[in-house]
């Protein structure tokens, strides 16, 4: 496991994350790691964001499978399919 360290961190907002991990019945350290562990997940817009911009450099599929597979069952595509 790594560690991090944040330094200079007002005082106020440690005091009102504490406050926050008591109410939850949990130390600073684990309700700290639960926000930094929550915010670090890809959310699913982000997830589609990634897959569109991979996709867009892939060549786009231009042969119609249907009619492909119809040709080959028929004979006329003489066993080949691509």
């Amino acid at each position: 496991m790594a560690q991090v360290l944040v330094r200079q961190v007002d005082e106020a907002v440690v005091e009102s994350l504490k406050r926050k991990a008591a109410a939850r019945g949990t130390s600073l350290e684990a309700y700290v790691r639960e926000i930094m562990t929550r915010d670090a997940q890809e959310t699913r817009a982000e997830l589609v964001a990634r897959l569109r911009a991979r996709m867009a450099g892939q060549p786009q599929q231009t042969s119609d499978s249907t009619r492909l597979l119809r040709a080959f069952r028929d004979g006329d595509g003489e066993g080949d399919l691509g």
